[in-house]
């Protein structure tokens, strides 16, 4: 019997119930294989006692629709970064990857399939160098992963958002507010860019292009006549404008190493106030709102194709590889090369063009 072992780590996002199914029905075809999961990423591996559960046709029976994992996921820790506390209370970090791998091996593990964004895959290659046979499956919802065309739980993402800016056009027309909606992207701003065009919004403010908040200012101004008029603007979390820095939180979360965002959109209604912006404004905040629900009908159906095309690379013994999207196939592509080049928004990309075209500023 050979096994094969599936973790989910980072931010959950819809679609990763589907790609477990997927590769649980792909590998019952399969007799000799066996496919375990892993609790909160590989936590389940390093704790003690372990928490791996074996996942079979009926344990992953009606999944494909429901948010979230069902094996859990963290984004906290990991086998190089474990977090240590000390006698007097403090935090360190230990690397535990090689006590991992032995406990793999001591499991009768023959392959690890790592669902996850770009810092998973980052432990994937590393986990990879150290002789452990693994097999990345790109999660973001963030879509900045630039060795696949797309990525799932994107287009999910996109959709929530789009919906709360058409809720935000209503409110914001019958209060004659300027709306600011900040949703997910540290380093890219597509989801943000996507909503802005799907819902008609007037501004997109984008990590990549950082705005100057003049002609951010302008642009919502031209919406009013007599005080009369009404705005909606996507920001991304990672926003900031030109010569300063993004907007911040202070963390304490043990484990949790990437800076936590926060404030992107009150930030900017900060600057527009300075700046003599003078009508009412509001700001909703999504946040995890666009991680969670159902998948839409898109990310079900290529979230089942990177499941069944990550169990095929398995059988085929290809691993230290990321599967890909390049339309209208699914590839593998090294692990090395996928976490290379982010994926992000450019200003000769064609849906920078078309809100160009449509009237949306982007602040620059």
């Amino acid at each position: 019997m050979k096994r094969l072992l599936v973790a989910t780590g980072g931010g959950d996002c819809p679609g990763l119930n589907a790609v477990i199914r997927a590769i649980v029905h792909r590998a019952s075809k399969e007799k000799e294989w066996e496919i375990l999961g892993s609790i909160q990423a590989f936590n389940g591996v390093l704790w003690e006692p372990t928490e791996v559960l074996v996942l079979d046709d009926d344990k992953v029976s009606g999944i494909h629709f429901q948010g979230g994992t069902i094996i859990e996921t963290t984004n906290k820790g990991g086998p190089f970064s474990w977090p240590i506390k000390n006698k007097d209370g403090s935090w360190d970090e230990a690397d535990r990857s090689d006590e991992m791998i032995r406990k793999l091996q001591y499991m009768g593990v023959d392959g690890v399939i790592n669902i996850g964004g770009d810092g998973s895959q980052r432990i994937s290659q590393r986990l990879f160098e150290k002789g452990l046979n693994i097999i990345g499956v790109p999660k973001t919802i963030d879509n900045d992963l630039s060795t696949t065309d797309t990525t799932f739980g994107f287009q999910t993402a996109v959709q929530i958002a789009t919906e709360s800016v058409d809720k935000l056009v209503t409110t914001a027309a019958s209060h004659n507010r300027v709306f600011f909606m900040e949703v997910m992207g540290r380093d890219a701003g597509w989801i943000a860019l996507n909503a802005a065009v799907a819902g008609g919004a007037e501004v997109a403010i984008i990590p990549e292009f950082p705005y100057d908040i003049n002609i951010v200012k302008d642009a919502l101004e031209k919406r009013f006549h007599h005080n009369r008029g009404f705005a909606v603007v996507v920001v991304s979390e990672g926003a900031r404008p030109k010569g300063g820095t993004t907007a911040t939180v202070s963390n304490t979360e043990v484990g949790y190493h990437n800076v936590k965002l926060g404030g992107a959109a009150q930030k900017l209604m900060k600057e527009l106030s300075e700046a003599g912006f003078k009508h009412d404004m509001r700001e909703t905040v999504l946040g995890h709102l666009q991680r969670g629900g159902v998948p839409i009908a898109y990310d079900r159906v290529i979230s089942a194709q990177f499941g069944v095309k990550a169990f095929e690379m398995a059988l085929e013994n290809d691993y230290g590889k990321m599967v890909a999207y390049r339309h209208p196939d699914f590839i593998s592509v090294p692990l090395k090369e996928a976490v290379a080049e982010p994926n992000l928004v450019t200003p000769d990309n064609a849906l920078v063009k078309t809100a160009q075209g449509l009237g949306i500023s982007l602040g620059v």
